[in-house]
């Protein structure tokens, strides 16, 4: 059976896209509209606190059905319908009962499609890397597009030019096939099983640290620049770079695994990731630190998302799959991103921004303390085949 590279690369290329409106963006338009650091950071923490439970429902679904891309669709339309509500609401709750609708069925999507692609790819899982890049494309071309926009014109706009990425977003998961190797077939050990597995445990912790660091960046990094005195291009142009640095590694990722182990390419991203936030921290009244801050993206989130992929297909097998993209999405993303954005907004104006980054690097020290003990440790000496 062929894959459908360009249907899987067109959902990465959309769903990214959108991103990169929501992102650098999305807390500038916040704080035009109004709203202070506490209230952003909750808003915030509202958009990825529904990875929680929405991931874990849909993979159970999905799982139990075979149906994930059915899921999917369903997902981005009631996505891009909610969303729409933004262009009316006008108040704190109004954007707080939006935000949770909308981010419901938003993050819906992605662990879902992971599943799809890891499942179209079956034995190829070495070719995810050059179909996830395209995401990465997308995030560049949006930011880049949507800061000449905001270079011109109001941030105010931004809720329209959001609202037709997901509906380009919705429309590339009807020409997207499901995956016909899905098995319904009873697995050989259970979900709690694996869940138990001290690894399993561990690698979980790793990646929850993680995005409690990177939440600072995600919400505050673009107002943070602005603060700076750092013009809307520059502030995406140094997103733009971060996303350019990952692609980068996406591409050689193939080759790198032939000489590296995953368990290398974790610690050495987790450690550069505790330089990384410190490098943003102190180092914001020079723009060489900032750039090279921003080209280390490349291991902070590509290097420690393409270890994830691989050690999930590892850990939960293509039945357990779909909840298992789930648990990482709902655990990660969602209660590190969650626990993340509310430190950083509680503590952006009370403690500075320099100690949010420090308190950011200190959690990725801990993450690669946890790494270095019990994550990947039966592989440390073994390489990956891809073929």
């Amino acid at each position: 059976m062929s894959i459908p590279y360009w249907r899987l690369s067109g959902f990465y290329f959309f769903y990214f896209a959108t991103l990169g409106g929501f992102i650098p963006y999305w807390s500038l338009y916040l704080k035009d509209f109004g709203f202070d650091p506490i209230e952003i950071g909750e808003l915030s923490a509202f958009l990825v606190g529904t990875k929680i439970i929405a991931p874990n429902l849909s993979g159970w679904i999905a799982d139990h059905t075979g149906k994930s891309i059915g899921i999917i669709r369903l997902a981005a339309f009631f996505a891009t319908l909610i969303f729409a509500g933004f262009l009316w609401a006008h108040d704190y709750v109004g954007f707080a009962l939006i935000t949770i609708g909308f981010s419901f069925f938003w993050n819906t999507m992605l662990p879902q499609f992971e599943a799809v692609t890891l499942a179209h790819l079956r034995n190829e899982a070495h070719r995810y890397s050059r179909i996830r890049l395209w995401g990465s494309i997308g995030f560049i071309v949006a930011v880049l597009s949507i800061g000449a926009v905001l270079e011109h014109y109001p941030v105010s706009l931004l809720p329209l030019i959001i609202g037709a990425l997901l509906l380009l977003n919705a429309g590339i998961t009807f020409v997207t096939p499901e995956a016909k190797s899905i098995s319904l077939d009873r697995a050989v050990h259970g979900m709690l099983k694996i869940i138990k597995i001290p690894e399993v445990l561990a690698f979980m912790a790793v990646n929850v640290l993680l995005q409690i660091a990177h939440a600072p960046y995600y919400v505050f990094y673009s107002i943070y620049l602005k603060h700076a005195q750092y013009s809307a291009m520059v502030t995406g142009l140094l997103w733009a770079l971060g996303v350019l640095a990952e692609i980068v590694l996406f591409m050689y990722m193939r080759n790198l695994l032939k000489h590296c182990s995953l368990r290398a390419i974790l610690l050495l991203s987790l450690a550069l990731a505790t330089a990384r936030w410190l490098m943003i921290g102190w180092g914001s009244d020079y723009l060489w630190v900032l750039i090279v801050a921003q080209l280390l993206h490349a291991a902070t989130f590509g290097g420690t998302h393409v270890v994830a992929m691989y050690l999930l297909h590892r850990y939960f097998g293509e039945q357990h799959q779909g909840k298992g993209q789930a648990l990482y999405t709902s655990l990660c993303f969602g209660l590190g991103g969650v626990l993340g954005s509310l430190y950083s907004g509680y503590y952006w104006d009370l403690l500075g921004s320099r100690v949010v980054f420090s308190m950011a690097a200190a959690c990725c020290g801990l993450a690669f303390i946890i790494a270095y003990i019990w994550v990947a440790r039966e592989n440390s000496q073994d390489r990956l085949v891809v073929g």
